[in-house]
């Protein structure tokens, strides 16, 4: 018998489920830190762009891109088709973008800037 009321109380903890996560929505990079990545990489762009060496120009070819990720990145995070999932990767790939021009910025000196 206490066989039997053991089997019962592990079936009925298996069928218990976590509680549902929130799985609609994913917190939006807030404004203040998007205002000042899109600033960061508006300035290397400018910069870079305006160095007049060799690898500065190759550079800023690149570098140009940079401002069109951070647009698509918030179009996918914003868009109400958006899983949560792509929100969260979009904002990953924008935060990943701003420290791009953070870091491409400090390195302008090394190019001759």
């Amino acid at each position: 018998m206490r066989w039997l009321l053991v089997l019962a109380l592990v079936t009925a903890c298996k069928k218990q489920e976590a509680a549902p996560v929130d799985t609609d929505t994913a917190p939006p990079i807030p404004a203040p830190e998007m205002k000042r990545g899109q600033d960061a990489c508006t300035a290397y762009v400018t910069q870079v762009c305006a160095c007049t060496t060799e690898p500065a120009k190759h550079a800023c070819t690149l570098a140009k891109a940079l401002p069109e990720a951070i647009e698509v990145g918030m179009q996918v995070a914003t868009s109400p088709d958006s899983k949560r999932r792509e929100v969260l990767q979009a904002n990953d790939s924008i935060r990943k973008t701003f420290k791009e021009c953070i870091e491409q910025a400090a390195m302008l000196p090394a190019l001759g800037c």
